[in-house]
C-alpha cells in the first residue's frame, strides 16, 4: 500500500502541470490551425485582397459606362455617340466608308462583332 499511497501522491503533483501543458498546447494548435487562427487569417487577407481589385474594377466599368449612358441622354445628346451607336447596332455606313472589323477586346463588344459579321449594310 505504501507504494500505491506515494504514486498517487507524486501524481497529483504532475496531473495539473500535464493538464495545463496539454490545454496550452490545444490553444496554440488552434490559434495557427483553427478556422480563426493565424493561417486562416493569411488566407481570408489573400481573399480580401483579390475582392478589393475586382471591386475596382467593377467601379472603373460602371464608371466608363455611367460615362457612355450620359452622353446619350436626350436632353444633352451628344451626336457622334448617337452616330457611333446607330452604326454598331444597325449595321449602318455610308457609301464612301471603309469598314476595318476587328477582333472583340471584351464581353462589351462580343454582341457589336456579332451584328458586324453578319454584314455591313451600305445605304
Amino acid at each position: 500500500m505504501g507504494f500505491l499511497y506515494a504514486l498517487k501522491i507524486r501524481a497529483r503533483h504532475v496531473i495539473w502541470p500535464a493538464v495545463g501543458v496539454c490545454g496550452l498546447g490545444y490553444m496554440a494548435y488552434h490559434i495557427v490551425q483553427g478556422d480563426r487562427g493565424l493561417l486562416a487569417w493569411k488566407v481570408f487577407r489573400e481573399q480580401i485582397a483579390i475582392a478589393r481589385a475586382s471591386l475596382a474594377e467593377s467601379e472603373a466599368e460602371r464608371r466608363t459606362l455611367d460615362e457612355r449612358v450620359r452622353l446619350l441622354d436626350p436632353d444633352a445628346l451628344d451626336r457622334d455617340m448617337l452616330d457611333e451607336w446607330a452604326r454598331r447596332r444597325l449595321n449602318f455606313g455610308a457609301r464612301d466608308e471603309i469598314v476595318i472589323l476587328t477582333e472583340p477586346t471584351g464581353p462589351r463588344e462580343t454582341s457589336a462583332r456579332s451584328s458586324a459579321d453578319a454584314g455591313a449594310t451600305h445605304r
